[in-house]
């Protein structure tokens, strides 16, 4: 890779970093291609990225973003895993570490916080952003529909005694 590629990169990470909201770093040594590229698929699929960078290189991009506490776990082949929602990237990784031995979570950052292992798989059992707000709406809604049917309750026990006298006169 000649200097002018290698400054490249390091801008492009750079802004990756800036604009992610949770990076994820992991040891991949022992993976085919092909588990490589379904981690990618999966990745995509949830709305995170993966990319895999000289240490060096990512280091120096990382310098003025708040990732920043992630330096120190990239050593050895590492795969960094980023996104702005914060539980995509947490849970494409770490569903991908359970079929998968080989791949070893060292760690992360979500902003300024740096993850350990555990605080990564903890972050991936946390529903995702569109799972909450579905959530939140249906709550928000429960409430109305409640609302409604009591206002209408009285209304409509009246009609049904009103129903029964005039029934009753009737007989």
């Amino acid at each position: 890779m000649d200097r002018a590629a290698k400054k490249e990169l390091v801008m492009t990470l750079n802004e990756v970093f800036k604009a992610s909201n949770v990076v994820v770093v992991a040891h991949y040594a022992g993976l085919t291609v092909a588990q490589m590229q379904t981690l990618r698929k999966q990745a995509k699929q949830a709305g995170a990225s993966v990319k895999v960078a000289k240490n060096r290189l990512a280091k120096i991009a990382l310098d003025g973003t708040d990732a920043a506490v992630v330096a120190p776990l990239l050593k050895g082949p590492t795969v960094l895993t980023y996104s702005g929602d914060p539980i995509a990237a947490p849970k494409v990784v770490s569903d991908f570490a359970k079929a998968n031995d080989k791949f070893v979570i060292l760690g992360g950052a979500m902003g300024k916080t740096a993850l350990n292992p555990d605080g990564v798989k903890a972050l991936a059992t946390l529903p995702s952003l569109d799972e909450l707000r579905a959530k939140i709406v249906g709550l928000v809604q429960a409430p109305a529909t409640k609302v409604a049917q009591l206002v209408n309750a009285p209304a409509g026990k009246l009609a049904r005694v009103v129903q029964a006298y005039a029934s009753k006169g009737e007989a």
